[in-house]
């Protein structure tokens, strides 16, 4: 079962008929790296807080309100699992969202750039070919999607999406914790434009954290996640 099924609620009856969610805790995912490997990037420390801090609350944060909610539908609170709805939402997209992220990127030299540049190492194929329709080239796709990542305001990410209906790449982003299958998309690449994202290696450089996140950009599996998002669109 892949992260966005595994982490989405499942819901099931309880023996009054009313629906409830089921219950099943939701755990940090393993990373596929140490939390140093992502360095000079993102450092050890900012890995390491990002993921056993931010990310955890995310996770226990979700596993709450799973459980409040649970009680809330089965006695008629109608206004407090209103409340809870909007917390599962954050939520669930805040544990969605960083699930993904930890496998969009990858150390230096592994399916990513291994120069001090800014370049990336997309090689040819579907989805190169794709990004060259869509935005000119490789550089035109990572300027663009910076600049829009760039224009939140307040708290959010930048996506490279495949539209579910259209089935075209779009550059779109996303308040909070949203995640783009809230909106009628599948995401290929994500940056997370949050402050605990960036704000300990970079400070205010928000612009250049934005630069130097391409550089461990995970080309093998943003392909896989642009051809499982194309085997889903009705042809």
């Amino acid at each position: 079962m892949n992260t966005l099924s595994s982490t989405a609620l499942r819901f099931a009856r309880s023996s009054r008929g009313i629906v409830v969610p089921a219950r099943s805790k939701h755990t940090l995912p393993k990373l596929d790296y140490a939390y140093g490997d992502l360095a000079p990037v993102w450092s050890e420390e900012i890995v390491r807080n990002h993921y056993t801090g931010n990310h955890n609350g995310y996770v226990n944060n979700l596993n709450a309100a799973e459980a409040a909610i649970t009680a809330a539908i089965s006695a008629n609170e109608l206004d407090k699992t209103a409340e809870l709805y909007k917390a599962i939402r954050f939520n669930a997209g805040g544990h969605i969202n960083h699930s993904f992220l930890w496998k969009i990127v990858t150390p230096l030299g592994k399916n990513s750039s291994s120069d001090s540049s800014t370049a990336t190492s997309l090689g040819p194929g579907s989805l190169s070919n794709e990004i060259t329709r869509s935005f000119g080239s490789l550089d035109g796709l990572i300027s663009k999607m910076n600049a829009k990542t760039a224009a939140i305001q307040g708290s959010g990410w930048g996506w490279l999406v495949v539209s579910k209906t259209t089935g075209n790449l779009e550059i779109i982003t996303t308040p909070n914790q949203d995640n783009p299958i809230y909106y009628g998309y599948n995401a290929l690449f994500g940056i997370d434009a949050w402050e605990h994202a960036f704000y300990l290696d970079y400070k205010t450089a928000k612009a250049e954290y934005f630069k130097q996140i391409w550089r461990i950009a995970n080309w093998k599996q943003i392909e896989t996640n642009f051809e499982n998002a194309m085997s889903t669109i009705k042809k």
